[in-house]
């Protein structure tokens, strides 16, 4: 009798599986409010700062706030407000 057990997978698959993290994308933004995050604007400039807060329509406060455009450093602003329909993405850093 032939065992129907399914093969477990090798070790490299089961640590890559392992790094997959679930849960919705509200969890992850209350997840990192406090911390430092990268917000990537529709034009591509990135700014990245300390995620002061943000509300339902993606608006978004961040503290110490550095504005990078292709990778470059270009200004430093400290306190910065970024409206929502402007993000593409947040990422965080930490």
């Amino acid at each position: 009798m032939a065992d129907s057990s399914t093969p477990t997978p090798p070790p490299a698959a089961a640590a890559q599986q392992q790094q997959v993290k679930t849960g919705s994308p509200n969890d992850f933004l209350k997840g990192v409010i406090g911390k430092q995050v990268n917000v990537r604007l529709n034009s591509g400039i990135d700014y990245r700062g300390t995620l002061s807060c943000l509300d339902g329509y993606m608006n978004i406060a961040l503290e110490q706030t550095c504005e990078y455009v292709d990778g470059v450093m270009k200004n430093n602003y400290g306190d910065a407000f970024i409206r929502g329909n402007n993000v593409m993405y947040i990422t965080a850093l930490e």
